[in-house]
């Protein structure tokens, strides 16, 4: 009697609906991936191996084979959530297991500043160094700085602007830095010592002839050249000479116009002309020490390398179109943020950033090989064969999303049609051993 082939119809779809219902229960598990039941039929096997009118003995499930399709990306407002957008897995591990991939990306910061998933297994990257390079190699947890970003003396600043040919010579002298009659436009900046102090840096610019303008400078209110008298008279520390066409006021190489080249000059402490610039870029005199409130003092900063290569002189209103410098002070991290190429920028309440780190992802020539171990993870097997790493965008690995997650892709709609279908399935099956246990019957009350 075929009581085996009913029995194992029953089998193959209460599998069926097993994976089925895990499937639903999973829709709305981020990262995860719907699973199908894989069948077989079976035959008994002739002793020749050449029957014709063999009657197959039932089914049997081959493989719960997992579906590694792209989930719908959802954006959320956690800047941690990472979602990767086409093939790949992040990497992480607990210390002691091998490591362990997984496609849901809800990271966070333990108290020691690894990036960890909900199990609390580690994400794997590439880790930055104190300069904010990324050393490329074996990958490691990625562990967020706990300290500061240290300060940094200013060494180079870029001044570009335009000075209005159209502005009169000033009839006020001497120069006054405190009295606006006495100069024709100014304007300010904060620049920075070792520690990091903040020190206020004035330029005041005074017409002296036509196309020819002083410039003087000022830290915290006390000139960087003076007369050294009582008062000190401020002194200049370049002069600028703009071509008559207008222009730039430098002397570079390939610069032309019918007025010819423009030049600046820049003066020592005696007021003596002490070389003309030719590429506009020239050190201001050294900053000297100031007083703080409550009494601390700014440390010297000597060796400025001032650019005003690019300021010009026409007749419109004076304008600064530029104004920066390299220092900073100290700062503490403030926030973090994931590109597509999973690089982690780390941002300082000082306004600076600079890389921690970068996410490394992983890939298999046989993903169906890969082992589910729960917890979204999975591992490798020898059927997966060994991962191929690499940086998001690079090869054929995806990118990456910040703040955003991959939802499951469970078709939640398809899984209700498909449990109708294994239910079907199942009552059919459970149809042919009644029906062979009434045959059976009937065969035993023959007298």
């Amino acid at each position: 009697m075929g009581f085996q082939q009913g029995l194992s119809g029953l089998n193959v779809s209460s599998r069926n609906l097993e994976v089925i219902g895990n499937n639903v229960a999973n829709s709305g598990t981020y990262g995860a991936k719907a699973s199908r039941a894989e069948f077989s039929d079976m035959y008994a096997s002739a002793l020749s191996g050449s029957g014709t009118n063999n009657v197959g003995i039932g089914a049997m499930v081959s493989a719960v084979s997992q579906q590694f399709t792209q989930g719908n990306i959802t954006t959320t407002s956690n800047p941690m959530d990472l979602a990767i957008n086409g093939n790949g897995f992040f990497q992480v591990t607990d210390g002691s297991k091998p490591t362990m991939y997984t496609r849901n990306g809800q990271f966070k910061i333990d108290r020691n500043g690894y990036i960890v998933n909900n199990q609390g297994h580690k994400l794997l990257g590439y880790q930055a160094d104190t300069q904010g390079t990324i050393v490329a190699g074996a990958a490691t947890p990625l562990q967020l700085p706990t300290s500061g970003i240290s300060p940094r003396a200013t060494d180079a600043i870029t001044l570009e602007m335009n000075f209005d040919s159209r502005q009169p010579i000033p009839t006020q002298t001497p120069v006054s830095l405190t009295d606006p009659r006495t100069y024709n436009f100014s304007t300010s900046q904060t620049v920075y010592d070792s520690k990091g102090q903040a020190v206020n840096l004035n330029y005041y610019f005074v017409k002296t002839a036509q196309d020819k303008w002083d410039a003087y400078a000022a830290a915290n209110g006390t000139s960087l050249l003076n007369s050294g008298g009582s008062p000190a008279q401020p002194l200049r520390v370049a002069s600028l000479t703009f071509p008559a066409s207008g222009g730039t006021a430098t002397n570079t190489t390939g610069l032309t116009s019918p007025g010819g080249a423009g030049t600046i000059t820049t003066y020592d402490n005696t007021g003596a002309a002490t070389s003309t610039v030719a590429n506009g870029i020239f050190t201001l005199p050294t900053i000297p020490s100031a007083t703080l409130t409550g009494g601390a003092l700014t440390q010297p900063i000597a060796g400025i390398k001032l650019d005003m290569s690019q300021s010009t002189e026409y007749g419109s209103a004076f304008s600064v179109t530029n104004l920066s410098q390299t220092g900073y002070a100290p700062g503490q991290l403030s926030s973090i943020s994931v590109d597509a190429t999973g690089v982690i920028m780390a941002r300082y309440s000082n306004g600076q950033s600079k890389p921690a780190g970068q996410v490394e992802l992983a890939t298999f020539r046989n993903q169906q090989g890969l082992q589910a171990v729960g917890g979204n993870e999975w591992s490798s097997t020898y059927a997966s064969g060994d991962p191929i790493v690499g940086v998001p965008t690079s090869g054929n690995l995806g990118t990456l999303q910040a703040g955003a997650l991959e939802e499951s892709n469970v078709d939640l709609t398809g899984e209700l049609v498909n449990m109708m279908v294994a239910q079907r399935s199942y009552q059919a099956n459970a149809q042919t051993i009644k029906t062979e246990d009434q045959v059976l019957q009937t065969l035993v009350s023959m007298r």
